[in-house]
This record gives structure tokens, C-alpha cells and sequence, in this order.
């Protein structure tokens, strides 16, 4: 570091990447500047309390993870609730469980044993011969025609804007499919939601540093690189190099939250439009995260819901989703090349990495990248 730098290390975004990684840079006595565009903290994990209501203002996060160092790690900065995630789907009126599970099977064909489910499940994955070419065949193979049809495709088509048979066959290979009645989505080890908000958490892992909202840091590049001998990038990594090579393409959403008069809307933290002529992918909820509890344990008279609309993402709007497709990826590897040339900025979260991230991999990810910084 010359003499001129005020900081080690500039870290831009407050998001959980960016805030874990200026933790970590703060307690090894390095002299840390976080930055953010955005008036608030916690990226798009922000929380805000409105009638007591924890909001989630970018939509659901609920936390879950098998990975034990995460877990140890980030209950440090929150407690958290039991809340598991158990989705409903409804196609048309009618209501169907998420996962995949017993209960959506009974619904769908009127079986009641594992056994009378699996045999139908595999007589109509029989129509997909070889490995699966694209999302349908993939869906097709794991859950069958009726299933596909009913619970994924027009879901899936109003999430990503494209016909499943343009998307690749692994964007759905994380769709869980059981023979039990277990209705847990994500069936992790560790899960929740973090007591009082994202937003505290994230605070929490930001308290004593310096932290500058409202700071666009692509506008001021030039006089904000002076400041530290290293950045972390947690944005658009076509938008740090001025999409010279073009423009990586990703889904956005926009949300139209309500606060109604009423104790109890749906019933549910999460359900799930999957017929294609509702306009929303799904409606949140909020409320039952924290099972309609306000902070000090009284019940809640009003809710807040947000209905959530997929939409292709254009310039201004919040980057949401990357489209990992053939040729967003090619173009990624692309600008990963230029990346790699920029000796004092490192490349993170789902924005700088391109990547779809988990919350508790964003968290790993970055506890490695400040582990490795900080041998240097």
C-alpha cells in the first residue's frame, strides 16, 4: 500500500459478500472503507420494518445451509428463527404442495403410497430418451408430464421469460423430489430467518467500520481507487469494464407490496402462481417468516404482501438473476480474462462472479477470498 491510500481495502457493496469480507479485513486490524450506492445497507437482503412487519424488500431470503462453518459463523451476527420453508403452488385454484412430495403426488393423481407414486412418475418419464437436452426433458424426467405441466412450467417460463425448451436442462436439477410427506423445501441442516431482519444482521457484521451510502462507485472510480490498495467489486462485472465486450444479460423483478387490514392473507410465507396467464410468479407473505409474531412476540393485526414479477432486465433496473446460458457464459469467461489482469480488485457475489448464489455460498465465498487477502 503507497502512501497516499487512507484504507487497505475498499469494499464496494454492503451486501452479505461485501459486509462479511470487510468484517473479516476490519478484525485482522486492516483499515477498511465499505461502499454503496443504494441508501441503505444489506443489498438485496434488506429488511425494513413497516407495522412491525420485517420486510423483505427484494423479495424472500430464507437462510438454510448443510455447511456447519456458515452456520457457526453467521449466528454470531443474528439468532435464528425456526422458520422452515415449505411453498405452496397454486395452478388455477387448485393448491398443490412444494417440494415435491407425497401430498403433491396424492393431489395430483390420487395415490397414496410411495410405491403408486414412483410407478407414475416413471411411466411419464419414459417419453424422455437419453440425457436431458433442455429445462423441459429435465423436468420431464424428474417429475413427469403432469407435474412439468402443471407445477413447472409456466412458472418457470414467466421466471426466466423464455420457453423451457430454450433453457438449459440444469437451471431445474436442484428441484426437489421426495417419497415422503416431508413438506421442508430446502431440507437443510441449518435454517431460518434472522431474528430482527437481514438488515440487523448485516449491521451487525458492519459495526465500527466506515461505511459511505449513496456513493456510486463506477461514477467516482478514478478518486474512490486512490483511497485503498485493494477493492472487493461486488457489481456487474460487464459494468466495471464499460460492457466493452457486451452485455451479460439477467431477469429482474419488480414487486407491488401491500399492507392490508387483515390478520392473515394466504395462510403461507410463500406461494407460488405457476399457471402462465397469472401475471406474478408468486406472492410473499411477509408476516410468516416470523410466524405473524411481531419482535416481542404479539401477534400481528395487519399483513403485508408483495406479489413478484419477472421481467427481462434493462439498463436502471436491479440485476437479479444472471442467465447462465451458452452465450452469457462464453461472454463471462470473457470478462473472468479481463478479471483476472486487475491485480487489485477482487471479484465477487452473484453480480461480480455471474454466478447464482446461496446465501451461505456467498458467505463462504467470501470468508476464503479475505482468508487468501490476508495472507498476502
Amino acid at each position: 500500500m503507497s502512501a497516499k491510500n487512507s484504507y487497505d481495502v475498499l469494499v464496494v457493496g454492503t451486501g452479505l459478500y461485501g459486509a462479511v469480507f470487510a468484517h473479516e479485513a476490519a478484525s485482522a486490524g486492516k483499515r477498511v472503507l465499505v461502499i454503496d450506492k443504494r441508501q441503505h445497507i444489506a443489498g438485496n437482503i434488506c429488511t425494513e420494518q413497516i407495522s412491525g412487519i420485517h420486510v423483505h424488500k427484494y423479495g424472500a431470503h430464507i437462510f438454510h445451509t448443510n455447511d456447519r462453518r456458515v452456520w457457526s459463523y453467521i449466528t454470531k451476527f443474528a439468532e435464528f428463527n425456526r422458520f422452515t420453508n415449505a411453498p405452496v403452488a397454486n395452478f388455477h385454484g387448485e393448491l398443490f404442495s412444494l417440494p415435491f412430495n407425497m401430498y403433491t403426488f396424492h393431489r395430483m393423481w390420487g395415490v397414496t403410497t410411495p410405491e403408486e407414486a414412483a410407478a407414475c412418475i416413471a411411466a411419464q418419464r419414459a417419453e424422455v430418451k437419453g440425457e436431458p437436452r433442455n429445462l423441459e426433458e429435465q423436468a420431464i424426467s424428474l417429475v413427469g408430464r403432469d407435474l412439468y405441466e402443471k407445477l413447472v412450467k409456466g412458472y418457470t417460463e414467466k421466471q426466466w421469460g423464455r420457453d423451457c425448451r430454450e433453457l438449459p436442462a440444469f437451471i431445474i436439477r436442484r428441484l426437489p423430489v421426495r417419497m415422503t410427506f416431508d413438506n421442508n423445501y430446502f431440507n437443510a441442516l441449518f435454517q431460518g430467518i434472522p431474528v430482527g431482519g437481514y438488515t440487523a444482521m448485516v449491521a451487525r457484521l458492519l459495526e465500527g467500520i466506515e461505511v459511505r451510502l449513496g456513493v456510486d462507485y463506477l461514477k467516482e472510480k478514478a478518486e474512490l481507487d486512490r483511497l485503498a490498495g485493494q477493492v472487493v467489486y461486488t457489481g456487474p462485472i460487464d459494468a466495471y469494464f464499460s460492457y466493452r465486450l457486451g452485455t451479460l444479460e439477467y431477469r429482474s423483478v419488480r414487486f407491488e407490496t401491500e399492507l392490508l387490514h387483515m390478520p392473515n392473507y394466504q395462510g403461507n410465507a410463500v406461494v407460488n402462481y405457476t399457471d402462465k396467464e397469472t401475471p406474478w410468479t408468486r406472492i410473499i407473505e411477509h408476516k410468516w417468516f416470523t410466524f405473524g409474531k411481531a419482535d416481542d412476540g404479539s401477534d400481528l393485526p395487519d399483513t403485508i404482501i408483495s406479489r413478484e414479477y419477472s421481467a427481462e432486465w434493462q439498463p436502471g433496473d436491479e440485476p437479479y438473476y444472471p442467465v447462465n446460458d451458452e452465450k452469457n457464459s462464453r461472454l463471462y469467461d470473457q470478462y473472468r480474462a479481463l478479471a483476472d489482469k486487475e491485480a487489485h480488485v477482487i471479484f465477487g457475489g452473484r453480480l461480480g462472479a455471474y454466478r447464482y448464489y446461496d446465501m451461505d455460498a456467498v458467505i463462504a465465498a467470501a470468508l476464503d477470498a479475505a482468508e487468501e487477502w490476508l495472507k498476502v
